[in-house]
């Protein structure tokens, strides 16, 4: 299991190159990071059986969130930032677990390329977030069963 903002730097390491890459590719945000999050968490636990990193992921207005990498990024809309070696050495450390680097490569190549109101729609639409109560956890177990059926049809 990993440290929810070593994910947050692989996304945001992944995102800058992107970002280097293509004139269409978009700064990533806080609320994509989120999304995103709650993508790697329920494709770890149908794929792996496991989850990716230990906080909840609880279900608010706009979506699926993990509440302590919105209170790091606080006002900050855009989470980019500056790519750090540290950075980097998160992106490598995961990029270098064949399971993690799956999860994750699999998760951006299906909704890297989404905005966050996109991807926002879309959890709005699926059962996990429709299922919990507002500012409650969404459990692992809606979750592994959301995503279960959802690795399968892949």
């Amino acid at each position: 299991m990993y440290d929810v903002f070593k994910i947050v730097n692989w996304l945001r390491v992944k995102n800058n190159a992107e970002l280097r890459r293509s004139d269409y590719a978009e700064v990533l945000t806080q609320m994509k990071a989120m999304k995103l999050l709650y993508y790697i968490q329920g494709v770890s636990l149908a794929y792996l059986n496991k989850k990716m990193f230990s906080n909840n992921i609880v279900a608010w207005k706009y979506g699926p969130a993990v509440v302590e990498v919105h209170q790091k990024y606080y006002g900050q809309r855009e989470i980019l930032g500056e790519i750090t070696d540290s950075d980097i050495e998160d992106y490598n450390e995961l990029s270098k677990d064949a399971e993690a680097s799956e999860v994750l490569n699999a998760v951006w190549e299906a909704y890297g390329d989404m905005s966050a109101s996109q991807l926002m729609r879309k959890t709005h639409n699926e059962s996990p977030w429709q299922e919990t109560k507002q500012s409650e956890v969404i459990t692992e177990e809606k979750m592994k069963n959301y995503f279960s059926k959802i690795v399968s049809e892949e």
